[in-house]
């Protein structure tokens, strides 16, 4: 194989790695949205939970019965991370870590968007 061909190879690799990257990106910020709101959906259901004078003085299931938006959205919260949301919000910076891993074997390496970075030969004193 040629260095023609070696370097069509790097482009074609380059320009799929970027692709797939670019388009994670879509879904991966519709799951940090998603995160975020019920995130904050959370804080604001316990917060309103935890400043309740009736919480203290009924049992816990019957302060969770009386505080339904805390609940649900806590189960929510809870029921995503069970689902992979964690994963799901840096599927890029996953996939670009693993390329990264892969391509120091070849003295190359990849940034968050995919694209390869060629690191110079170490030269051999002999």
């Amino acid at each position: 194989m040629n260095s023609l061909d070696q370097a069509e190879d790097l482009k074609a690799f380059e320009r799929r790695l970027t692709e797939y990257i670019a388009c994670l990106q879509p879904a991966t910020g519709r799951w940090r949205m998603i995160l975020i709101v019920v995130s904050v959906c959370t804080a604001t259901g316990a917060w309103n939970w935890l400043i309740d004078p009736e919480t203290q003085k009924v049992s816990f299931f019957t302060s969770l019965w009386n505080h339904p938006f805390f609940t649900i959205s806590c189960i929510t919260l809870i029921g995503l991370f069970f689902a992979g949301i964690h994963k799901r919000v840096v599927a890029p910076s996953i996939i670009a870590a693993r390329c990264r891993t892969v391509l120091a074997e070849y003295n190359m390496s990849c940034d968050d968007t995919g694209k390869l970075i060629l690191k110079p030969r170490p030269h051999v004193q002999g």
